[in-house]
């Protein structure tokens, strides 16, 4: 009878994405009705019109609902908090791009690449070319997408500091020469916030909450969170195609415990928040470097200069931190994801914004629902340019 159940609820779904894109809440329902989809936020703000949706569960099995002020995992969405700090000394010249990183931290004076590996035997050889922040910051240092003991180290809940997590990168061979090729990086992002270390004398973590953070009033978003928000953090869901999701405790990425004094921060993957948050963040570099409070984080050259564009000409355009366009302009987005599924892009030019939050592994067939997301998402912001189209979804709030 359940298998009838799901098949009927399955080709329903797949109906909806056929005939009709509709609003978000009606694109998204029948799959939280099916169990495809345990819970998700969505946020779209088109220059102040503003569709929120929160839809199904956080704790599909306490039937616990899903909201704004539910903490979740951000994963590589740090990087881009990340690359706000490295932004902010770049503005008040503390620190440059082209800086070798040995600048900062002489591990990095040598470095070694592995060209072949024969019978368990690598061939090593000097690196030539010299190792940039800039290059550890939009992934083509070298660096592997993690350590090669990272699971061990508890995953993005880092059992080390970042200035180990570095030290550690350096001594291990590059994959390529720095500058020659794209490798998505946690260990680079990493590697960046140690340098924003070495460049303020303070722990990253303290240097991002005094001048993001806290100016920005994200007292939900850190590094440990505590007992009580884990008692209401979004559970971790995993996804099979033509299956209701099914709960997952812990992801080995993300390895429990999720707090104390074995927790260190990880600047690739390691922050939580709240979709409040999120977008608090996300709005200001929508807004070019202001709050929605007032708080001024960056300069507006800042923003549409080093994290707007890309700072990179090969392999996908990817800033400080932050994937984005090789080139401005006005139809170009910027922002990123994390691996569980949240996402924020933001358009400055047009002051439009999308957000989507939910906590779930696998990928794509077993996400059917992401299509008619997008579809939907796409008419919203084309509703935008009809002023009577667009008054059938202001204000609309769940």
């Amino acid at each position: 009878m359940k298998r009838k159940f799901f098949a009927a609820a399955f080709a329903a779904c797949a109906m909806v994405v056929s005939v009709w894109a509709g609003t978000m809440e009606e694109v998204l329902a029948l799959y939280v009705e099916s169990g495809q989809l345990p819970g998700i936020i969505t946020v779209l703000d088109d220059n102040g019109r503003v569709e929120t949706e929160c839809l199904g569960y956080a704790d599909r099995e306490a039937k616990r609902p899903i909201t704004l002020d539910d903490p979740f995992m951000q994963c590589s969405q740090t990087k881009d908090f990340c690359g706000v700090t490295v932004a902010k000394l770049v503005e008040e010249g503390k620190l440059n791009l082209d800086d070798p990183v040995s600048k900062y931290l002489p591990e990095f004076e040598t470095l070694w690449v592995q060209v072949s590996e024969t019978n368990g035997t690598r061939t090593l050889v000097k690196a030539q070319n010299v190792l940039t922040v800039r290059m550890v910051m939009n992934h083509t240092g070298g660096f592997p997408f993690e350590l090669a003991n990272y699971e061990a180290m508890g995953g993005w809940s880092r059992k080390m500091p970042l200035r180990s997590v570095a030290a550690t990168a350096a001594a291990a061979p590059l994959l390529f020469e720095p500058g020659t090729k794209v490798q998505y990086s946690n260990t680079g992002i990493d590697i960046g916030a140690a340098v924003v270390e070495a460049a303020t004398g303070k722990k990253w973590e303290d240097y991002l909450k005094e001048t993001v953070l806290d100016p920005l009033g994200m007292a939900d978003t850190t590094f440990w969170p505590t007992d009580e928000q884990l008692s209401r953090q979004i559970q971790m869901y995993h996804c099979t195609k033509d299956m209701p999701t099914e709960r997952k405790s812990c992801d080995s990425k993300m390895q429990r415990p999720y707090n104390g004094a074995g927790v260190f921060p990880s600047a690739g993957a390691g922050l939580w928040t709240t979709g409040r948050d999120m977008l608090k963040f996300y709005r200001m570099l929508m807004n070019l470097g202001v709050g929605d409070n007032g708080a001024r984080i960056l300069k507006e050259e800042t923003v549409k200069n080093l994290l707007a564009v890309s700072t990179r000409t090969m392999g996908g355009g990817y800033s400080l931190g932050l994937k984005a366009p090789y080139e401005d302009g006005e139809d170009e987005w910027f922002g990123h994801g994390g691996a569980w599924g949240s996402n924020c892009m933001v358009n400055w030019h047009r002051k439009q914004l999308w957000m989507c939050v939910v906590q779930l592994t696998g990928r794509g067939n077993a996400r059917p629902w992401e299509g008619p997301r997008k579809a939907a998402q796409a008419e919203y912001f084309k509703a935008g340019e009809n002023k009577s189209s667009a008054d059938d979804y202001t204000g609309r709030v769940n």
